[in-house]
């Protein structure tokens, strides 16, 4: 086997996993606000009206006047440790899984379906290891501070939970979460061939003028990397919606009596709002989400970018 790219940390799965890390706290730090909007939406049962950017405007407005601009980043706690913890984990884990496909060798492209089983791996390892920050989060965001059933912060969200549901209860909601787990793989099946596509173009285009190719040090523009995870997030996102709502509804506490279990939560979902109400926040969530997987894919590529340019460097001192 040929000698397989540089690795900063011990292992390139680490290097990974730290640009994943990084990518998910800038992420949550720039679009804390939506992610808070969004599960709002989700758990209203109420009628919606007027335009979706009206809808956004207003409601963000009427948070920071009635709770100030804190009031926007309630929830900031759990949000950043389960995107930063879910990105990290997720590369980890994703990455020793393709290596483990491909034989060890980290150039090779695997097929569309080996992708999709590794992404698929490794988010349902991630989702049950971090269901207990979503759940203090979907919890936070869905009350103010002055509620009387609001955490303070993450600890005191799991701690509660703990010693007032048990420690099963940090996990509620997570079968829904592994049924989420379809959103990742069909993201990353689509998002990993359109990236091998892109450097298969540079290679061909570099043979074709006679130059030196090394995958290795090189990386696609920004542009390319916002384009494909765009667009490889509105197709897993349309297909695969309906259970955040479900487990969004079924994670917040103060509807605990109206969505009990998931069978009740999709009766009455559909009842209430027909089809339509499996999409409640969709364009919320696209707003927030398609923003935010630019700038988590860009950070994260030009995270990992840099890890492994300096290790080739290092080595080659």
């Amino acid at each position: 086997m040929a000698n397989q790219p540089s690795s900063f940390f011990a292992t390139s799965a680490i290097d990974h996993a730290v640009a994943g890390l990084g990518a998910g706290v800038v992420t949550t730090l720039c679009l804390n606000p939506l992610d808070l909007l969004k599960v709002k939406f989700q758990v209203n049962t109420g009628t919606a009206t007027g335009g979706m950017g009206r809808q956004i405007f207003y409601a963000l407005r009427d948070i920071q006047r009635q709770q100030g601009w804190t009031g926007l980043y309630r929830g900031i706690s759990p949000n950043v440790a389960g995107n930063a913890s879910s990105w990290g984990l997720y590369f980890l884990f994703y990455n020793m899984l393709k290596k483990r496909a491909a034989g060890g060798d980290t150039r090779h492209t695997l097929s569309a379906g080996q992708y999709l089983v590794c992404s698929a791996e490794a988010s349902a390892i991630t989702a049950i290891m971090t269901n207990p920050f979503w759940l203090v989060r979907v919890r936070m965001f869905a009350t103010t501070k002055e509620s009387s059933n609001a955490y303070r912060g993450l600890w005191d969200g799991l701690s509660t939970i703990a010693r007032t549901e048990g420690t099963t209860g940090l996990f509620r909601g997570t079968v829904l979460a592994l049924v989420g787990v379809s959103n990742g793989a069909i993201q990353f099946m689509a998002y990993e061939k359109m990236k091998a596509w892109g450097f298969d173009q540079k290679r061909k285009q570099a043979e074709r003028t006679g130059k030196a190719y090394n995958q290795d040090l090189d990386k696609l523009s920004n542009l390319a990397y916002s384009t494909m995870s765009i667009s490889s997030k509105i197709l897993a996102s349309i297909a695969t919606y309906p259970y955040q709502v479900v487990r969004s509804r079924l994670q917040n506490n103060a509807q605990a009596e109206l969505f009990p279990d998931i069978p009740t939560t999709i009766k009455r979902t559909w009842k209430q709002d027909g089809f339509r109400g499996f999409y409640r926040g969709l364009g919320t969530s696209l707003v927030r989400v398609l923003p935010g997987n630019c700038i988590t894919f860009v950070v994260y590529e030009n995270l990992a970018w840099l890890l492994r340019t300096s290790a080739a460097k290092r080595d080659a001192r």
